[in-house]
């Protein structure tokens, strides 16, 4: 079901990435790059993302079986965001599958912010109009820094469409942004990589990642913010190592 690309590294554990909401396997292509210098990395679409399959639904117990049809050995999983939460909820349904896992600047809780901003955006944009990124890039309107580029990476300009299921994550916001109740625990190394200046992963919200994962340990990379991975390319991906290795 899931669109994935392979970065070959040394024969060892693969590491499989997991992207956040409005990402796709591709944005994590000079991540994965990198860490294929230790080991062999796929990165992956996740359902209504990028070139996979689009579906009705887009809960975290549905992502999370997405990515188990992925591997078809005990593997270190990567998540970002709405993919760390899918790469939780897999480790904590199916722990035999996950070696070592690594969240990136999220945790196990419900979130109040929504991301009805950006779909609403890309909902705007008149694509029968649209002439080069430039033209789109103008419709989006006012976004935060950054997130305009982002969202077009997103975006087929040969077909004039958004490789986004817009419907499905709108209707689906509230699952999106929320955390499932989920059984169990996964006792194996975990990794809470936080950006210096995200305030996504709070204090308050450790006894919770504690009880779910109790083997969790906490850094921070100075300097960045949410997309930590985009912002600190080099320091997040020397700390990834530096947990795995």
């Amino acid at each position: 079901m899931l669109n994935t690309v392979t970065y070959d590294g040394p024969a060892g554990t693969p590491l499989l990435i997991a992207h956040g909401l409005f990402g796709s396997a591709r944005n994590w292509g000079v991540i994965a790059k990198r860490l294929s210098a230790t080991q062999p990395v796929i990165t992956v679409d996740m359902r209504n993302h990028g070139g996979s399959d689009w579906a009705d639904s887009h809960s975290y117990p549905d992502l999370a079986t997405d990515l188990a049809e992925v591997i078809d050995r005990p593997t270190d999983v990567l998540g970002h965001s709405m993919g760390g939460k899918a790469a939780m909820v897999l480790a904590l349904q199916n722990p035999s599958l996950v070696n070592r896992l690594i969240v990136a600047d999220i945790a196990p809780v419900t979130y109040s912010h929504s991301q009805m901003g950006p779909i609403e955006a890309m909902r705007r944009v008149d694509l029968t109009a649209v002439e080069s990124r430039a033209d789109a890039k103008a419709q989006l309107g006012d976004l935060e820094p950054g997130v305009a580029d982002f969202l077009l990476q997103s975006l087929d300009m040969k077909d004039r469409k958004w490789r986004l299921n817009l419907d499905v994550l709108s209707i689906e916001m509230d699952k999106i942004i929320g955390f499932p109740q989920v059984s169990g625990q996964f006792d194996g190394p975990t990794l809470f990589l936080s950006g210096g200046t995200s305030d996504y992963v709070q204090r308050d919200a450790r006894p919770q990642i504690k009880t779910l994962f109790p083997n969790a340990k906490f850094a921070k990379i100075p300097g960045a913010g949410h997309w930590l991975h985009a912002e600190r390319p080099r320091e997040f991906a020397a700390a990834v190592s530096a947990f795995l290795g």
